[in-house]
C-alpha cells in the first residue's frame, strides 16, 4: 500500500509498504480521508516523530477485512478512526498516568497510522459512522470531539457569554459546541481573514481583529463592563493566555485548549484579584466522540465553512502542506485523501 513515511528533518517520502493483515481481534480500514492535526505538525516540527513513522489520526474509512474473532464489525461498515471505549489494559497514559507529560511522553510510536491507504485497528478502537454524516466530514470527528470536551470541561451554563481566542478548526468547533451547550453569545478574536469569515458564517456574534482593535476592551464593552463568562484560548500563542485571563469576568473560567510548545508570558497582578478560574482541556474521551457525531448529524455542528475543495490534498502533497502549517498559518483545515 501507499503511505507517507516521515524521514526526519521535516521530510516525507511517499513509499510502498506492506498492507497489514488483521489479527484475530483486529479490523483493516481503508482510509477515505485524514485530517492534518496540529499535534502531527508539532511531532514533525519539533522532531518528536522518529524516522519511519506514518502519522495521521483524524480519519474516516471503511472496514475491508476482519479478524476471525471480530463480531462487532463486518466488511463495508463505515467508521471513524477512534472514539472506541478501551479496555483497562489499553487505556491511554494521558488518561491514567499520575504525572503525564505530553511533551516527553506523548508520542505514540510503533504503528502505521492514516497517512496511508489502510490502517489496522483493534476491534474496540473505531466507532460507527452514522448515516447523514459524509466521510469527509467524519474525518474531523476527532478535533470536533476535542472542542466538545473543552466545552464540557468549562462548566459553561445556559445563557453564558463566551469569548474564543483563535478561529482555527478547534476554535470554530468550540464556537459551535458552545452554542449547542447553551451559550447566548459567542465573541471571536481572529486576525486571519479566511478564518474570521468562517467564524462569521457560523454566526459568531462578533468577530474581532486583534491587529486592529483591543480585544479585551471590546469584549468587556460588549458584556456591559463584566467580561465573558468563559474564555477559550484556542490560539496558544504569545500573549493569548494572559489576554484570556485579563478578559474573563470576575470568578469566570479560562480554558486552555491550544497546545503551546513555547513559554507563554502572563502578568497575574492584572487579573488575579478577580479570582478567576483556570482549566486546561486535553484531547477527548469516547463520550465526546459520540456527542460530536450526534451534533454533526443533527446539523448543530457544520463542517461547510471549514472545508473547501482546496482543503483536500493527495498524499503526494503532504510534505508541502506540513511545511506551510509549521509557519503561522491562515489555513482552516487540510485533509489528505490517500
Amino acid at each position: 500500500m501507499k503511505a507517507a513515511v516521515y524521514k526526519g528533518n521535516h521530510r516525507f517520502e511517499i513509499a510502498q509498504i506492506p498492507t497489514p493483515e488483521p489479527g484475530p481481534s483486529q479490523v483493516l480500514v481503508k482510509v477515505h480521508s485524514c485530517g492534518i492535526c496540529g499535534t502531527d505538525v508539532h511531532a514533525v516540527m519539533y522532531e518528536i516523530a522518529p524516522p519511519g513513522t506514518v502519522l495521521g489520526h483524524e480519519f474516516s474509512g471503511t472496514i475491508t477485512k476482519t479478524g476471525g474473532k471480530v463480531s462487532r464489525w463486518k466488511v463495508g461498515d463505515r467508521v471513524v478512526g477512534g472514539g472506541g471505549e478501551p479496555p483497562a489494559e489499553s487505556e491511554n497514559a494521558s488518561r491514567n498516568h499520575p504525572r503525564y507529560n505530553y511533551r516527553t511522553m506523548g508520542f505514540q510510536g510503533g504503528r502505521t497510522r492514516a497517512y496511508a491507504e489502510y490502517v489496522l485497528m483493534e476491534e474496540w478502537e473505531p466507532i460507527s459512522l452514522p448515516d447523514g454524516v459524509p466521510d469527509d466530514y467524519a474525518s474531523l470527528t476527532e478535533p470536533c470531539a476535542v472542542a466538545v470536551h473543552a466545552v464540557r470541561c468549562s462548566g459553561l451554563k445556559l445563557g453564558d457569554t463566551v469569548g474564543i481566542l483563535g478561529a482555527g478548526p478547534i476554535g470554530l468547533f468550540c464556537l459551535q459546541a458552545a452554542r449547542a451547550a447553551g451559550a447566548s453569545r459567542v465573541l471571536i478574536s481572529e486576525p486571519a481573514p479566511a478564518r474570521a469569515k468562517a467564524a462569521a458564517a457560523l454566526h459568531a456574534d462578533a468577530v474581532l481583529d486583534p491587529t486592529k482593535e483591543d480585544v479585551t476592551e471590546r469584549m468587556v464593552e460588549m458584556t456591559d463592563g463584566r467580561g465573558p463568562d468563559v474564555v477559550f484560548d484556542c490560539a496558544g500563542i504569545k500573549g493569548t493566555l494572559d489576554q484570556a485571563m485579563t478578559t474573563v469576568r470576575r470568578s469566570g473560567q479560562v480554558v486552555l485548549v491550544a497546545v503551546p510548545w513555547e513559554p507563554l508570558p502572563v502578568l497575574p497582578v492584572d487579573w488575579m484579584a478577580r479570582e478567576i478560574r483556570f482549566q486546561s482541556s486535553w484531547g477527548s474521551g469516547p463520550g465526546d466522540w459520540k456527542i460530536a457525531l450526534g451534533l454533526m448529524k443533527s446539523g448543530q455542528i457544520s463542517m461547510k465553512p471549514l472545508l473547501a475543495e482546496s482543503s483536500f490534498i493527495p498524499l503526494e502533497s503532504i510534505e508541502k502542506a506540513f511545511t506551510a502549517l509549521m509557519k503561522p498559518s491562515i489555513q482552516l483545515q487540510v485533509v489528505v485523501r490517500p
